[in-house]
């Protein structure tokens, strides 16, 4: 298996796009380290958290006859597209689809534990009130967190929308979800407890970029010659392409429950790609034999970016957003409970004993333990 092909010197790099996971990751995993001390507090409400949870994309605390979950996210660089792209075209609706983004962020790490998302919660902050007075673009934006919170079957409880001049620049907003749902019962809990060698790997579908990645997009926009007009196919742009929303994962994890199929484990695909395959710390090597169709969108930023497979795979989704581990015998149901809700599928791979490694046999791809440290 190959390591890392050497690099052409146009290639560009999300490292060269303004972020940098080694300089990142080292605080989060502090800051892990010291929120794992803070866990015993709970005792003090008779209540104690699940330490299997911690390092994982949503925290769980176990009250008794069920467990919650908890999760808070915030979208990223996403909106710097849409406002560009406001710009372009005059069109305000580009923000229906960001409100979609941000609480996907959200919504897709809680379930990874087993939960149903019960309530989401706003944070919209603008670099001045004059963001809000543009009524269309904040009407897109409440009338799509409205529909994906429908989607989602959340109750939206509420929010914050602060005007921080000064520290968000002006014309902007950073936007934020948190959302809280509940095991219930505490047998849905998928911290990895159970995975086992022989598991399958079944990869759910993306529709796009989703909201990982965007640094590099917008870096990207520089080497374009019509910039984010360009077409990447007919009567597709650049800029559209990549304000596809993220697709929102609960309802596959809700029908699933409803099948009778427990997964082992999930594991959101956004920041660090395929890599977040590696994310439990079980060591088991991970067999990919069929690769998600990338779509249009991902082939063309690895064609601009002039990235070999292994960075393009060990930063964005490449077509596969979300994948589930389950028992192999509920696989191929897996892929048809997904299909029902509209998203394609597909058994990609399987867990077997050995090192812990990602092996993407047909792009001859391995990710090795080294290359993914949350923890």
């Amino acid at each position: 298996m190959s390591t890392h092909a050497p690099s052409s010197p146009d290639t560009l790099s999300y490292e060269q796009a303004g972020v940098n996971y080694d300089l990142i990751d080292p605080l989060k995993i502090a800051a892990q380290r010291a929120a794992a001390a803070t866990g015993a507090h709970l005792g003090s409400h008779g209540f104690s958290e699940v330490p299997a949870s911690r390092g994982e994309s949503a925290y769980v605390v176990d009250v008794g006859p069920f467990y919650i979950a908890s999760i808070v996210e915030c979208l990223g660089t996403k909106t710097l597209v849409a406002d560009e792209m406001a710009r372009l075209t005059g069109k305000s609706s580009y923000y229906a689809g960001i409100a979609q983004d941000t609480i996907a962020m959200a919504v897709n790490d809680l379930i990874t534990v087993g939960a149903t998302p019960l309530v989401v919660q706003a944070y919209w902050a603008a670099g001045g009130s004059d963001w809000f007075g543009d009524k269309a673009r904040a009407q897109a934006l409440v009338e799509g967190w409205k529909k994906a919170s429908d989607i989602c079957a959340v109750a939206w409880g509420g929010g914050e929308t602060p005007a921080l001049a000064g520290i968000v620049e002006e014309g902007r907003i950073d936007l934020a979800a948190s959302c809280t749902g509940l095991i219930n019962p505490k047998s849905r809990l998928s911290v990895g407890d159970d995975l086992a060698a022989g598991d399958a790997i079944v990869l759910l579908a993306s529709s796009g970029i989703h909201a990982n990645g965007l640094s590099l997009a917008r870096k990207l926009v520089e080497r374009l010659p019509n910039g984010y007009l360009t077409e990447i196919e007919p009567g597709l742009t650049y800029g559209d392409a990549l304000l596809a929303p993220t697709v929102l994962y609960s309802p596959v994890t809700e029908a699933l429950f409803k099948a009778g199929i427990q997964p082992h484990y999930c594991a959101n695909i956004t920041g660090h790609g395929w890599r977040k395959l590696l994310r439990h710390p079980a060591k088991f090597s991970y067999r990919i034999h069929t690769v998600p169709p990338v779509t249009p969108v991902l082939k063309f930023m690895q064609e601009q970016a002039k990235q070999d497979d292994r960075e393009a795979y060990s930063t964005l989704n490449m077509g596969a957003g979300f994948a589930i581990f389950v028992p192999a015998a509920d696989a191929q149901r897996t892929v048809e409970v997904a299909k029902a809700c509209g998203i394609e599928a597909w058994v990609a791979g399987a867990l077997e004993e050995g090192e812990k490694q990602l092996l993407i046999e047909p792009l001859n791809i391995r990710f090795s333990d080294d290359d993914l440290q949350l923890r």
